[in-house]
């Protein structure tokens, strides 16, 4: 699925446009016990409680795509009679009307779910009247087709901290009473997706809050599903791959992983309007070679960095702008800066050294000024000048500098011994 398809399901999510049928749900406590279920008519809700409910299941279309949000497909044996897509299509077809279904249904998230604490399982159901679009994305009022899916949120059931409260029946401030809290949904999934605005049955829409530890034991205990990276992960992984190899303490690894994360970043083409996605880049096992070649790292720390990279990514291939870390660019670029000025003051002090040790003249044609220069400059002690006199030595007009036992001399700055 991609980003138009999820905001159009997304859109829908408000008391106006919603359609869902039926929501059932099941309280899971911390040892996996099922303390109780819910079974409502959606839209027989009071609003509140409508509300609250709505922005449960709204959030499981929250994100970034292929970062919270993954599109899974089921293997060909899910697709069987006891396989999970069978399974969840039964379901989807028993508008959850089926409680034996259900309690099967909640049965496999409690089983394959890992998480501590208590949490509630929230399963949706929905049939969305598809309409026409023109090519100017119109609507036409005709329908196309009719979506019946399910939307699960999985959210965790917190316990509020401890306080003072204001308890009006004894008009006393005293502990407040603790409640058990449903947050917002910590994992999910929509079934089937919605893909190019139709169904598509053989796959599935995971939902991912914390997008740096998805429960992968859900995506392929819970939906039948081979898990998949998220970019977050993507990113940390290739990172943790690199500096495994050329280390992250010292100056030249520093320089190396930038120049890395630099060439990649120039993999990514840029786009004229802000609005529109680059087209995403694969980065290859061949692509990340040169990138490794062009950015300095060692043949023999390249040849490690990428056998490594293709044990862990395999056919999951992951984009460049996945593999990017805006952070160390930022941050790279705040180091290239500061070298540059402090490279550039040198050489200015350089110059301003040089320029003080030249004498001026006034040129006898125009009279302007300029640089004089000479062969030889010297600088010595003030009480030194009258000491210098010229001498003939071979036949060569020479400068003699008398030194003492106890004086020394230096030329171009460097120590000589007389």
């Amino acid at each position: 699925m991609n980003k138009k398809d999820i905001l159009e399901l997304k859109r829908r999510l408000k008391k106006e446009a919603c359609t869902f049928t039926k929501m059932c749900g099941c309280y899971v406590d911390a040892d996996r016990n099922k303390v109780t279920t819910i079974e409502e008519t959606f839209l027989n809700l009071e609003d509140d409680e409508l509300h609250k409910y709505l922005e449960l299941a709204k959030k499981v279309l929250s994100g970034t795509v292929d970062n919270n949000l993954l599109t899974l497909d089921f293997p060909s044996k899910e697709e069987d009679v006891d396989g999970r897509q069978r399974f969840l299509m039964g379901l989807r077809q028993s508008a959850l009307k089926n409680n034996e279904l259900l309690e099967a249904f909640y049965d496999m998230v409690i089983q394959s779910y890992n998480y501590v604490g208590n949490y509630l399982i929230l399963i949706f159901h929905d049939c969305y009247d598809v309409m026409t679009k023109t090519s100017d994305n119109r609507k036409l009022d005709e329908s196309e087709e009719v979506y019946e899916y399910l939307l699960c949120a999985i959210c965790p059931v917190t316990l509020t901290k401890p306080g003072l409260g204001y308890r009006a029946e004894e008009n006393r401030i005293a502990p407040r009473i603790r409640d058990w809290v449903v947050g917002m949904p910590d994992t999910g999934f929509v079934f089937p997706a919605f893909t190019d605005r139709s169904t598509d049955i053989h796959s599935v829409l995971f939902y991912t809050r914390d997008a740096k530890t998805p429960h992968a034991e859900f995506m392929e205990s819970g939906l039948g599903c081979p898990s998949r990276f998220t970019a977050t992960e993507q990113k940390l992984t290739f990172q943790s791959i690199v500096k495994d190899v050329i280390g992250e303490e010292d100056d030249r690894s520093e320089v190396l992983f930038y120049n890395i994360q630099e060439n990649i970043n120039d993999l990514i083409p840029a786009t004229e309007d802000d609005a529109q996605e680059p087209n995403p880049i694969p980065v290859t096992v061949s692509t990340i070679s040169e990138v490794l070649a062009e950015s300095g790292v060692a043949e023999e720390e390249a040849a490690v960095i990428g056998q490594t990279y293709e044990n862990v990514f395999g056919e999951e291939v992951p984009m460049a702008e996945h593999l990017v870390d805006q952070k160390v660019l930022e941050a790279g670029a705040k180091r290239k800066e500061k070298l540059a000025l402090i490279q550039q003051v040198e050489n200015l002090k350089q110059q301003l050294e040089a320029t003080r040790s030249l004498p001026i003249e006034e040129s006898e044609e125009d009279g302007s000024l300029a640089v004089k220069t000479y062969d030889v400059i010297l600088r010595v002690k003030p009480d030194k000048v009258g000491q210098i006199h010229s001498q003939i030595i071979d036949g060569k007009k020479c400068l003699v500098i008398p030194l003492d036992e106890n004086e020394h001399a230096a030329v171009n700055g460097v120590n000589t011994t007389l």
